[in-house]
């Protein structure tokens, strides 16, 4: 356990007493030079770094009209102070999502407001200085992103936006986060977070064929590099060697082995998580975006079908269509993109969850299932805020919500949601995402996930829950690290399709869900 004190779950949700600069020592780890020449960034902080840190304020606001709309408007009426988690469980003033924001505002307001330029004392206006500057690198990554204190904003002001503006200066300066940086280098070199080679990631899934082998007596593909097939499956790489991602993974092949559908992995794009969208980077996304796209013209894929991973999701849902122009409807800018507008079969999603792809299933009654399996457990579940308030499932509003719960339902007889001021577009962050899944960030991770903590102790205590469900890998790897925090154990967090792969009868033959 790291040296930090744990916070004491509340007995009643008030605004937590204000401690200043509480978290002011928490700061990730800067990237090395070689983390940020790979993306194009300079590899050091820059001697001229006010002027062009300013420069690239004005273009950011410039280029993006939400950014500077939401620099405008904010009035502090104070709806979002006790709506941020890192708030709550620090009680720094600075995690209010209106101050995390103003520390960009106050220099905004000073070289692109009149009132700024005029009077800046009278508008809160300040120049850039060093120590703001580290505040920035500070504070900007104890914001996960999340999103939502915009539910709560009666402007809809999004701090993500804010944060990820916030980052992207910061990065073309030469003062960026290794943990992001690092892995986008490794996506753009290998293909994965992880820097798993191709020959590794083979015979890792052969494994989990083998496991799959020992367990059900059934031979379960899990193809790499399988050209013609009309599936490609992109998932976090957590999948390939974390518990419970493998599970998870298991569960998608098995569905797809009764669907008897043909699918495959790639090799050269074995990542669908998207750090790009974390540090503010369009082009790092798009690129990232595009990796995939090739993979699929390559292998001339029918289908693109998104795993269990919050972000993966909210980049493939929100921005293929716009950034890399894939999707119904998206005008194609180049080779890749407007091959595969030809090539995707326009009778489904562009692109589809793997939650949908497996409902639709089972709404049809094409899966065999056995809920009892899961009977040794009480479900409930979390809702990830990539998905929950950035993106959608299916084809009615809210269906992020509906489809994952449905599958857990189909497949489990003991479930229960957790208050209803924690879930839906409610919810609470696990603490961890939007890039700060490092150890150097141990401690705004767990103090950060205490309201999630409280709403899943409270299930515990008074339904008996036993097991928290999840669809992305950053909370599933970041409650396996807090959970024990809290006096919870560790291996209580699953995944969806873990749940999926315990309740499905296979039949020997692929296709088994066709013969229904």
């Amino acid at each position: 356990m790291a040296d930090f004190e744990t916070p004491e779950y509340r007995e009643f949700n008030d605004i937590p007493a204000l401690k200043p600069d509480a978290m002011a020592h928490s700061s990730p780890f800067v990237a090395k030079p070689d983390h940020q020449t790979d993306l194009g960034f300079p590899g050091e902080l820059v001697d001229d770094w006010h002027d062009k840190a300013i420069a690239k304020l004005g273009e950011l606001t410039q280029k993006f009209r939400g950014l500077r709309v939401f620099l405008d408007s904010c009035v502090k009426c104070g709806s979002c102070t006790d709506k941020c988690h890192y708030f709550i469980g620090t009680h720094d003033p600075k995690n209010m999502p209106v101050a995390r924001q103003d520390l960009l505002r106050r220099v905004y307001r000073r070289h692109f407001t009149l009132a700024g330029k005029l009077f800046p004392k009278l508008v809160g206006a300040e120049d850039l200085t060093r120590e703001m500057l580290d505040e920035w690198h500070s504070y900007f990554h104890q914001c996960s992103q999340c999103r939502r204190c915009s539910v709560f904003c009666p402007y809809g002001i999004d701090t993500a936006e804010i944060s990820m503006a916030a980052r992207e200066i910061l990065d073309s300066i030469g003062y960026g986060q290794k943990y992001c940086n690092e892995i986008i280098g490794k996506v753009h070199k290998i293909g994965n977070n992880l820097g798993l080679p191709g020959p590794a990631l083979k015979m890792t899934v052969e494994g989990l064929a083998e496991d799959v082998m020992d367990d059900d007596g059934v031979e379960v593909a899990f193809p790499v590099d399988q050209e013609g097939a009309d599936i490609l499956l992109i998932t976090p790489s957590a999948d390939f060697f974390a518990e419970p991602h493998m599970d998870g993974l298991i569960g998608y092949a098995k569905v797809f082995h009764e669907a008897g559908v043909s699918w495959t992995l790639s090799s050269y794009a074995s990542e669908g998580a998207n750090f790009g969208m974390f540090i503010g980077s369009y082009e790092q996304m798009r690129k990232v975006a595009q990796r995939i796209h090739k993979a699929a013209v390559d292998l001339k894929v029918k289908r693109i079908v998104v795993g269990e991973c919050g972000h993966a999701w909210r980049v493939a849902y929100s921005f293929w269509n716009t950034l890399a122009a894939v999707g119904h409807g998206a005008a194609a800018d180049d080779e890749y993109a407007r091959q595969l507008q030809d090539q995707l079969d326009p009778n489904y999603p562009v692109p589809q969850h793997i939650c949908e792809f497996t409902n639709d299933l089972i709404q049809r009654g094409k899966l065999e299932l056995d809920p009892s399996a899961n009977d040794h457990m009480t479900l409930t579940f979390h809702d990830s805020c990539n998905v929950a308030r950035a993106s959608r499932m299916g084809d009615f509003p809210g269906g992020q919500f509906v489809i994952p719960r449905n599958v857990i339902k189909a497949v489990c007889n003991n479930y229960v949601d957790m208050d209803p001021d924690t879930i839906h577009e409610k919810t609470f962050c696990c603490g961890g995402g939007g890039g700060l899944l490092t150890d150097d960030l141990m401690e705004i991770r767990v103090k950060g996930a205490l309201p999630r903590m409280e709403a899943l102790s409270k299930v515990v205590e008074e339904n008996g829950v036993t097991n928290l469900a999840a669809i992305c890998a950053i909370c599933k790897s970041q409650f396996t690290k807090v959970l024990p925090y809290y006096k919870m154990p560790m291996d209580m967090i699953v995944s969806v399709h873990q749940l999926v792969s315990n309740a499905i009868k296979l039949d020997k033959e692929p296709g088994g869900a066709n013969r229904r």
